[in-house]
């Protein structure tokens, strides 16, 4: 069923989320002290509340829709798989081995810079940040007490360099999505992108660099690298060289599953129920996040159908003037479409259109428009508590056994904050040449 006209009551629900979550937690002083899924059951019953001219029953189906739209259990399928291949690949010792390569390859001072160009590298060869995150958050776990570095900074270091790639490699739904709305070339959006995005990465590479030298910790004794550990990580390595190939996300997470759970079982580490019990733990260990994204999706699912995303759409537009306000306005739209969704494909994807449309309206550059809409999308979602790759790196840490807080690690995001405030400098201060408002 369609939404209906814009109502901003609709909303109320997000502010509920906020105000619970946020509340409680600053009030407690922990994070911790409210479970993320609790407050989006509250949410969704303040939502189920609203539009008494419709039955329960009705508004409970739309919520159900909600919960099983495709792009919600694609993510959670995701979820599942990430979770299986981090806790085999951690039980056959992939984790340790690669802890002591990446220990013996780079100097302790620039092992966050070298983590995050890893990152960065990944994400970009298999254009999701959610597979970038699933492969390099256990390395990155097993990291922090040998190196003495903060988990959330560790962590942070990972997101960021995947947002990265989530934001420019050929292969993204981000790209695929941002450059089909507006009708530009793949290449063309790359070239556009990477003068948003290579300041901020050189800059947030150099901040890397220097933190590690202040706070890395000189750590002696260190075992020399074996074949074992060589073998271990190959997991690790046919991801990226499957990546290249073009192989599905889901599919690279199932084979190195597989893959990992293989060189366990010949190399005598453990046996084949060991390694299917491992299979159900890491599974088990992303429970909370796939009951986030399914509650979300739900929560979603009404607040479309009551006019509010609708009503956010209708108020942005109503404020556009010029080309410049166009892209700015163009930001905000898939900010606030990105916060709803949690999804900043499916944000692209809605405020796509209105974009094109826009964009033609005020003579804005159709690459420039695509960039706006890929790069503001994966700022935001790399910083979102509840979207997926705070969750997956939150996740797939607790099977670590590091407890980090989805709010906690937004204050080590440090390519996303910068990058955030790069592209709003490169849209306020862009001079747009006039141009017919016909073509």
């Amino acid at each position: 069923m369609n939404e209906r006209i814009g109502n901003i009551k609709a909303l109320i629900p997000f502010f509920v989320f906020a105000v619970f979550y946020l509340g409680f937690s600053i009030y407690a002083g922990d994070f911790y002290s409210v479970p993320m899924p609790i407050a989006f059951l509250v949410a969704s019953a303040t939502a189920l509340m609203l539009d008494r001219k419709k039955s329960l029953m009705d508004k409970v189906d739309i919520y159900a829709r909600g919960m099983g739209d495709i792009n919600i259990m694609i993510m959670c399928l995701i979820f599942i798989l990430a979770g299986a291949f981090a806790a085999v690949a951690k039980g056959m010792g992939a984790v340790e081995s690669a802890v002591l390569i990446a220990r013996d390859l780079i100097p302790d001072s620039l092992l966050l810079a070298g983590l995050f160009f890893v990152s960065c590298f990944i994400s970009l060869a298999i254009g999701t940040s959610c597979g970038t995150i699933a492969a390099l958050t256990p390395i990155a776990a097993g990291l922090v007490a040998p190196m003495g570095i903060s988990p959330e900074l560790m962590l942070g270091t990972v997101v960021g360099g995947a947002m990265f790639g989530d934001n420019m490699s050929m292969i993204s739904d981000t790209t695929i999505a941002a450059t089909r709305t507006q009708e530009v070339a793949m290449h063309d959006k790359f070239f556009m992108n990477l003068r948003i995005v290579l300041p901020v990465a050189l800059i947030v590479l150099l901040i890397y660099v220097f933190i590690g030298s202040h706070s890395a910790h000189e750590v002696t004794n260190v075992a020399f690298v074996k074949k074992l550990d060589i073998l271990r990580i190959l997991p690790y390595l046919s991801i990226l060289v499957f990546a290249l190939l073009g192989v599905n996300v889901m599919a690279l997470l199932f084979f190195a599953t597989v893959f990992a759970t293989l060189i366990g079982l010949f190399s005598g580490i453990f046996t084949i129920g060991k390694a299917f019990s491992l299979m159900g733990q890491g599974m088990m260990g992303m429970s909370e996040t796939l009951i986030v994204a399914i509650l979300a999706g739900g929560l979603l699912g009404l607040i479309r159908y009551n006019g509010g995303i609708k009503y956010m759409l209708d108020g942005i537009e109503k404020r556009i003037r010029s080309a410049k306000q166009c892209e700015f306005g163009i930001a905000c739209l898939v900010t606030i479409v990105n916060l709803f969704t949690a999804n900043n494909t499916v944000a692209i994807v809605i405020a796509g259109p209105i974009a094109k449309e826009l964009s033609a309206k005020y003579g804005c550059d159709s690459r420039r428009v695509a960039s706006v809409l890929d790069t503001i999308s994966c700022v935001i979602q790399g910083m979102i508590p509840y979207g997926a790759q705070i969750l997956i790196a939150c996740g797939v840490a607790k099977t670590a056994g590091l407890k980090i807080s989805s709010l906690g690690l937004i204050g080590h995001l440090y390519y996303p904050m910068f990058l955030g405030v790069f592209v709003l400098i490169w849209i306020l201060t862009h001079r747009q040449k006039k141009v017919n408002s016909s073509c």
